[in-house]
């Protein structure tokens, strides 16, 4: 595999897992907060409906999940293609 190649699978596997979180950020803020907070009324959590706990504070816990899970992945990928990090 060329350097080129290499990069540009690379930034594939970068873009790839980048759109992966952000869907499944949208799905859980958007989806769960928004859309289906009437069918997740039934349900609660702390003694609040759950769609109003994730507007409120299940998305952004997500969020911070989602940053972790980044973190990880990029490494993962950088080592995979051998890419170095600047200070590393």
């Amino acid at each position: 595999m060329t350097q080129d190649e290499a990069g540009q699978r690379h930034w594939r596997s970068t873009i790839t897992l980048s759109l992966i979180l952000l869907a499944i950020w949208a799905v859980v803020g958007l989806g769960f907060g928004i859309l289906l907070a009437d069918v997740l009324k039934p349900i609660k959590l702390g003694g609040y409906p759950l769609g109003f706990w994730f507007a409120q504070q299940g998305a952004i816990a997500v969020f911070v999940v989602l940053v972790f899970v980044y973190a990880i992945g990029m490494a993962l990928i950088d080592r995979k293609y051998r890419v170095r990090v600047h200070g590393r």
